[in-house]
This record gives C-alpha cells, sequence and structure tokens, in this order.
C-alpha cells in the first residue's frame, strides 16, 4: 500500500461517475436502491450484469420511486468476458461489484480496473481472493492510479473503521492493542452462504496465497503490525465469552495498520465473536468446525449451498428486525478506551449501504494520493467515515480510562 501519485487525473472523462455491477443479484439490488436515493443528482451511474432483462426490470422498480432511474443506463457484461470487462472498467471512474464468489467472478474485473486505472469496490470476505488480487495487480494498479478496495460491507468495514476510530481516542506514538468483539441477530443470503461454503473449501489455496502474498509484500521497517487469531477466553470488558473469528477481518486491519504510522510502532488487533452464554459458545464453536469440515468435501459443500440459493435472502420485514454491533477495547500509553460501531441489518441494508457510500467517497471526495490495493481505512479513512456516520451508522466512544 504505497501513496503513489496517480498517473492519471482523478477528474479524468469517463462515461460513467459509477458502475455497479452485479445490480441484479440480492445485495447488487439493495445497492442499486441505495444509489437511487442517495448518489448525487448529477452522479452519472449505470447498471451491469450479464442479463439484460434482469437489469430493465430493476430499473423500472427504481423508476417507480426514483423517476429520474427511468433512462438509467443498462450495460450488458459477463464477469469471465475479458473484452466486456475491460470496457466496463475504461467506461467509468468507479466500478463496484457485488457478484461472488469473488474467486470465480472477480479477478477479471479487478485486472481491467487495475489497468484502466479505474477505481474498484467489492463486497468480498475471501482471504485467498484478496491475496491473490494483491500479487497479481497491486503493482499495476499503483501505475495506473487505480485504487483497488475490498472488503466495503461488513467485512471489514465496520472491523477496518472502527479500529480507526479507536485508534484515534489513543495517544500518539506508542504501542496499542485494540480488541474487536462482533454481536449480531441477522443471518445469510442464500450468496453469502455459497460463498462461505466455497472459502471454507478452499483451505490449501488459502494457504498458498498467502505464501505468496508474504513473499511479494515489502516487509515493514522499524514498525510491527499484527493480526493474530486469539484464543477463546471469557471477556471481562464486554461481559460475554470471546470466540476468535478466522476472518478477513484482522488482516485488513493489520494491513491498514501497517501503511498508516498512526497505529504507533507496534500494533495489534484481534477479532471475536461476543457471546453471552457458554453453552451457546461451545455449540458455536462445534457447529463452526463441523461446518469447514463437511466444505471439505464437495457433494456436501454442493448440498449444504443449494438449499438456499443465490438471489435469495431475508425479506425487509426481517432485515428491519436486524442489527450488529462491534464494541473495540483499545489500549496504549496508559490510556484505556472503549468504541463502538453499531447499526441495523450488518449483511444486506448495512452492507449496500457501506459500498455504495465507498463507491461514492472514491468518485467525490478529496482522499489521499494513494493506489494500488488498498484498505478503506487507508483509501478512504475520515472521509468514509463520515460519509457512514451522515447515513446512520454509529461510531461512538463509549468510555474512556487514564
Amino acid at each position: 500500500m504505497n501513496a503513489d501519485v496517480r498517473h492519471e487525473p482523478r477528474t479524468a472523462e469517463r462515461e460513467y461517475d459509477i458502475v455497479l455491477f452485479g445490480a441484479t443479484g440480492f445485495v447488487g439490488a439493495l445497492t442499486a436502491e441505495y444509489l437511487a436515493a442517495h448518489a448525487p443528482a448529477d452522479c452519472r451511474w449505470a447498471l451491469a450484469g450479464r442479463d439484460l432483462a434482469k437489469l430493465e426490470r430493476l430499473r423500472e422498480r427504481l423508476a417507480a420511486t426514483h423517476p429520474r432511474c427511468a433512462d438509467l443506463p443498462l450495460l450488458r457484461a459477463d464477469a469471465q468476458d475479458t473484452a466486456a470487462t475491460r470496457e466496463l472498467a475504461a467506461a467509468t471512474r468507479v466500478l463496484a461489484t457485488t457478484v461472488g464468489p469473488y474467486v470465480w467472478y472477480g479477478a477479471g474485473l479487478v485486472a481491467a480496473c487495475a489497468e484502466a486505472g479505474t477505481d474498484y469496490v467489492d463486497l468480498t470476505g475471501e482471504p485467498e481472493f484478496v491475496d491473490r488480487m494483491y500479487v497479481e495487480h497491486d503493482a499495476r494498479a499503483r501505475e495506473t492510479g487505480a485504487r483497488i478496495v475490498h472488503a466495503c460491507g461488513f467485512d471489514s468495514i465496520p472491523a477496518d473503521l472502527g479500529a480507526y476510530f479507536t485508534v484515534q481516542q489513543l495517544p500518539v506514538g506508542v504501542p496499542l492493542r485494540v480488541d474487536g468483539f462482533v454481536r449480531s441477530n441477522a443471518i445469510f443470503s442464500g450468496g453469502t452462504l455459497t460463498t462461505a461454503l466455497t472459502s471454507m473449501g478452499r483451505g490449501p489455496q488459502t494457504l498458498t496465497a498467502a505464501r505468496a502474498r508474504r513473499l511479494h509484500e515489502p516487509r515493514l521497517l522499524g514498525r510491527r503490525a499484527r493480526g493474530p487469531l486469539g484464543a477463546p477466553r471469557f471477556s471481562r470488558e464486554t461481559g460475554n465469552w470471546a470466540l476468535p473469528l478466522p476472518t478477513l477481518d484482522a488482516g485488513v486491519v493489520a494491513r491498514s495498520a501497517a501503511a498508516l504510522e498512526r497505529y504507533g510502532p507496534d500494533f495489534r488487533y484481534r477479532h471475536y465473536a461476543s457471546v453471552r452464554h457458554l453453552p451457546v459458545a461451545v455449540g458455536g464453536t462445534a457447529a463452526i468446525g463441523a461446518t469447514v469440515a463437511l466444505a471439505q468435501v464437495p457433494p456436501v459443500r454442493r448440498w449444504l449451498a443449494g438449499h438456499w440459493a443465490p438471489g435469495q435472502g431475508p425479506d425487509a420485514e426481517r432485515r428491519a428486525r436486524s442489527w450488529f454491533s462491534v464494541r473495540f477495547v483499545g489500549e496504549g500509553g496508559g490510556r484505556r478506551v472503549l468504541t463502538e460501531v453499531s447499526g441495523g441489518d450488518p449483511g444486506y441494508g448495512e452492507t449496500a449501504k457501506m459500498v455504495a457510500e465507498s463507491a461514492l467517497s472514491l468518485a467525490y471526495d478529496a482522499l489521499p494520493e494513494r493506489s494500488g490495493q488498498l484498505t478503506t481505512a487507508v483509501a478512504m479513512g475520515d472521509a468514509l467515515l463520515d460519509r457512514l456516520q451522515k447515513a446512520g451508522i454509529r461510531f461512538r466512544v463509549a468510555a474512556t480510562t487514564d
């Protein structure tokens, strides 16, 4: 993650400001609805996907409540068609994609954006994909000025910007320790389940990609930034049992810390699920272990995924009852701070908000002159934090002690 000057001015003319790829999927449609309601009136944006008829039906639905969407451009493209992805990337300043599993459908779009100098955002929570894209496209993106920003949804904005917000409450220039504790009552969509099962079933490929990235990534000199897994424990700070979450989030936070000196000379972040009752914690750990084991068997993985097809998800009433909270405990330089990031339905309503605001931030905000593969904290930082707070996601300091 380097602070390179972009070779192409950010104001360079493209046909579109934002293109939303995968707009007819479950999260894609919610993202389209959010952009229809919140994009600036002069924003030149378009819907893209494989099925033109589905795009037309989505446009009609948007236009019913937002008449200006009646003429919204529709772009037909297949994520695995190299010529189509290159044409799509060259036409827009920012490309947002909600199509997963990204290890299957994402590489062509990243390659096209890196080559065209186009900013890119996605919703991936797949470590293998992120590491592969770094190895294959970070260098070219730095040359062209493209900002490749993965994990712009619940994976991993609450963790990344929550840790970033927490660090801002702590002293400068000292070793810092931050732990994040996640709680939610939300449920999965079919697309999310398919992506999770795919990722679980690719353990060897994930390890190979991580090793390759370590060989390519420059070593941090004079500073240290880590995101270790941690161990199950009772958290006195939250009053709950803390179960280590082997997700993308801790690695994202550690990479933000590696890129930004504000995280101090020695930074460590650990990421946990927060569970109130010990039997639930034990049962949850066993269930996760069993699911990971079953995901290694392709027929079983397909059977599990087939029970909820991509494109399906919780209805509006269920999403309205859903919520999330990530509490952070930060320590350093004699100060201790408790912070919280919270909001509504994390996987769908708030994720659509997060990816849409990420795309809008890249398109419109005055941001640091950085390029290559970046995290949300490094690419957008305070600008995105401000956007999300105005959009209703709460970042607060709960307590501080010195």
